[in-house]
């Protein structure tokens, strides 16, 4: 059985994008259905390329049982269009920068992260300029949003 690839996107690759690959993760860990898929995160923007995730986003997915901190960023690279069968932007600027940079035969794969979980379109803002409570928002929106997604590929209610 081939695996099913998702990339979660946003700007630099240390708050949204690896909080959705980890919550992402582990509800294809509950379901038993991890061998399913691979899963990562990519950032448009290089800057903080080996990081670690934003302490921020590593705590708020402490205190919902999840465990983000052995990742590390990455930008996006070409042959990520060529692997990945879905490519989540977390929102309009960088599913933009995505389209720009994306060969034609694989534009199909690129989705607004909310539009393609719900219908709705509209961002994960981004959390590292705002509080604490910034991050247990997009927490809950991408939570909701990745239950979305596995409900969409078929696999039953995730939570």
């Amino acid at each position: 059985m081939k695996r099913t690839a998702v990339l979660f996107v946003c700007m630099g690759n240390i708050c949204r994008s690896p909080l959705a690959q980890g919550i992402f993760s582990h509800l294809v860990e509950k379901q038993q259905i991890r061998e399913r898929f691979t899963i990562d995160s990519a950032g448009t923007g290089g800057w903080h390329a080996g990081n670690p995730p934003d302490p921020r986003s590593i705590a708020i997915a402490h205190r919902h049982g999840i465990d983000i901190s052995g990742q590390s960023a990455r930008q996006i690279h070409q042959a990520d269009f060529e692997i990945f069968d879905l490519i989540l932007a977390m929102d309009e600027d960088n599913l933009a920068r995505l389209r720009a940079s994306c060969p034609e035969q694989h534009r199909h794969k690129l989705h607004l992260f909310s539009h393609y979980a719900s219908g709705r379109r509209e961002s994960v803002p981004d959390p590292y300029y705002g509080s604490e409570d910034g991050f247990q928002t997009v927490y809950n929106m991408l939570f909701d949003g990745c239950i979305s997604v596995l409900e969409k590929m078929g696999l039953g209610r995730a939570s």
